[in-house]
């Protein structure tokens, strides 16, 4: 299996492109990666940090690419750091996917029911144009109200899944409790635990084994399981060991329940 990580490289604190690669390699992956942006930490909790947009350099890797004719079983995306690369990332499908590829999209917009700095209404316009094109997305209980406009999360999955054929809602806390929301053969859901407290990566660390295991040839429904718990031994050893949580989660030492899987698969 041959994964393309398209998100930024965060050089402090664990998350994107620097979580993508270990996580998706546990899962059997080889892994090319396409940073969208270089920063000197990731934005959740720093403040003063450097930010270096690669628009140019991005159009530049991929041509590069064509003349070698890679093509990918799955291509993830996370963070984007322009419009621009939102009809960068629409065209790859086209020029590198295989064919029977899956396209996996973490449509990354915001939290707490705020856009992240440097996002607006019509940067999740654009976002939809993404998640139209993807095989699965993974938005974030606000993300999938910026995308829909609704804070039912049955009727955001609605909307969802008239976008993406399998749209998950994660991180999802109402009546019900807390869990995801996903579209597989008919709606469902899956009931979590819950840890308390802020957990900056944890959105990566869920995106990039829920790719590699859905890329991997896990059903739906297992792929999310394995990922759910593989995520929350991450987060509650992360509760345990680490003191400032900015600096990512500590899911090392949890890897072995995704090779495990892929083992006995």
């Amino acid at each position: 299996m041959r994964v393309l990580a398209i998100n930024d490289i965060s050089c402090a604190g664990k998350c994107s492109l620097t979580v993508a690669l270990p996580v998706l390699s546990a899962c059997g992956a080889t892994v090319d990666i396409l940073p969208t942006a270089l920063l000197s930490t990731h934005t959740g909790g720093f403040t003063g940090y450097t930010f270096l947009n690669l628009d140019a350099e991005m159009y530049k890797i991929c041509d590069h690419w064509e003349t070698l004719g890679l093509k990918y079983d799955v291509i993830y995306s996370g963070y984007l750091g322009s419009r621009a690369q939102i009809d960068l990332v629409i065209g790859l499908k086209k020029r590198f996917l295989k064919e029977g590829g899956i396209f996996v999209v973490d449509p990354v917009l915001g939290d707490n029911f705020t856009f992240y700095k440097g996002f607006d209404e019509a940067f999740a316009a654009d976002m939809g144009r993404l998640c139209a094109v993807s095989d699965y997305i993974l938005p974030n209980e606000t993300e999938s109200f910026l995308l829909t406009g609704e804070r039912d999360f049955s009727k955001a999955l609605e909307k969802l899944r008239a976008v993406c054929p399998h749209p998950v809602i994660t991180g999802a806390e109402d009546a019900k409790g807390y869990g995801l929301y996903y579209f597989d053969d008919a709606p469902r859901y899956l009931p979590l635990k819950k840890i308390t407290g802020n957990f900056h990566g944890a959105g990566d660390v869920f995106a990039s084994a829920f790719a590699g295991c859905v890329g991997g040839g896990f059903s739906m429904e297992a792929a999310l399981k394995l990922t759910a718990d593989f995520c929350y031994a991450s987060i509650e050893r992360t509760a345990r060991e680490v003191p400032d949580r900015r600096y990512g989660l500590n899911y090392e030492r949890e890897l072995f329940r995704i090779t495990s899987a892929f083992r006995e698969q």
